[in-house]
């Protein structure tokens, strides 16, 4: 192999653990939101109110991750806001009350999606110089990071480990091992001469259909990850231990489908693969709300993994390949996906609330039967057909 292709194989293996590595704060997070709710007695109306905060955070501070990166270059970025995220882990466990969780909850949101996007853009710069697709195994290893740290998590809660410790020490490894692991990265930078990219801007229209199929994907996931312990617990009877295990068949089999991803794309296209995912997704949806036993809903929550795994990996690739500013359309995709994330958890403690868990996960499987309809968003458009959009254009 030449000397020209050892560095961007470097750079391929660093940004897969930079994945990882967010993937592994988020884990470490999810597996204890059931711990969060017991320690500070909160209702399911009022746990959906916290969750919301993540998503607000990243929305409202994921357009300031171009200027960060423009001032900064892509390497130094990354280093710093995924510092910033995993400090963020260790706050939402030690909060006292309501208010003061849910602006920990806004910054580990706030840090979480600057740090995302900063990473899908030094991702899809990797996959255009390689020339092959890799989106949906970079995503495949975030969830493999999520998944190890799901499994710490499970252990920390068989063995009455309380959350503030556990997620402290957590924070504390993966601090570390996020310095480590950046220093591959290729070191994008802008051109001197180059305008810096507006602090706040509306997602480009060229992405917006592309945002839609994100939106129904990430609610789903958003759901699995954050309501599946409490689904366990509160709707099958399951303890608060064996209430883990849901987290972990989810993350487990979304790991596996993303690492398969790639392959999957690359024989059968991206349309399909997202269509075929949300049959899939609804299959597991439809087990989730008929289950009587943990037994019976773990099962439906794995496959809501694997429905889900590509969308949004290809969802952030077709952005990224569509306009002149990957950076910016990614970040357009992912305000649309991550609004998704922000009504998700008040829109499913809501209904659970009013209603039940079980009338939330139905309207779950109802937005994941709509991959079929909105999966053509993602087929390629040839260059010499592209557009220039006003709104891809830096104000």
């Amino acid at each position: 192999m030449s000397r020209a292709s050892s560095p961007l194989r470097r750079a391929r293996i660093s940004v897969a653990l930079v994945f990882a590595v967010h993937g592994a704060v988020a884990g470490s997070f999810a597996t204890r939101i059931p711990a969060v709710q017991h320690a500070l007695r909160l209702s399911p109306g009022a746990l959906g109110l916290a969750l919301v905060m993540p998503a607000v955070g990243a929305s409202l501070a994921m357009p300031l991750a171009g200027r960060v990166t423009h001032r900064l270059g892509a390497r130094a970025a990354i280093r710093l806001l995924l510092a910033l995220f995993c400090l963020a882990l260790a706050l939402p466990a030690v909060m006292p009350g309501l208010p003061w969780l849910c602006l920990a909850l806004f910054v580990f949101g706030a840090t979480s999606g600057m740090a995302d996007v900063a990473m899908n853009a030094e991702g899809v710069e990797v996959e255009q110089r390689l020339g092959r697709s890799i989106m949906s195994g970079l995503h495949g290893l975030w969830s493999a990071g999520g998944l190890v740290a799901s499994g710490f998590g499970a252990l920390a809660a068989r063995q009455h480990l309380s959350a503030g410790i556990h997620l402290a020490l957590a924070a504390a490894v993966l601090l570390v091992l996020g310095q480590l692991v950046c220093t591959g990265l290729l070191d994008v930078r802008p051109d001197p001469q180059a305008e810096a990219p507006a602090r706040f801007a509306l997602p480009p229209r060229s992405v917006l259909a592309i945002g839609l199929v994100g939106f129904c994907g990430v609610f789903a996931e958003g759901a699995g990850m954050d309501w599946s312990g409490v689904y366990l617990r509160d709707v099958t009877g399951a303890s608060a231990a064996t209430a883990t295990i849901a987290y972990t068949a989810f993350a487990f089999t979304m790991t596996s489908a993303r690492l398969a991803g790639d392959a999957v794309v690359r024989r059968i296209g991206a349309v399909r693969a997202v269509r075929l995912g949300g049959a899939v997704a609804t299959a597991g949806g439809l087990l989730v709300v008929a289950a009587r036993t943990p037994a019976a809903a773990v099962p439906g929550f794995a496959l809501i993994g694997v429905g889900v795994a590509v969308v949004v990996p290809l969802a952030f690739a077709a952005a990224g390949h569509r306009g002149p500013n990957p950076s910016q359309a990614i970040a357009g995709v992912a305000t649309v996906t991550y609004t998704s994330g922000l009504i998700a958890p008040a829109v499913v403690g809501a209904v659970a609330q009013a209603g039940s868990l079980r009338v939330s996960f139905a309207l779950v499987t109802a937005l994941t039967a709509t991959l079929a309809l909105t999966a053509g968003a993602l087929r390629p458009v040839p260059a010499r057909l592209r557009q220039p959009d006003p709104q891809d254009i830096p104000s």
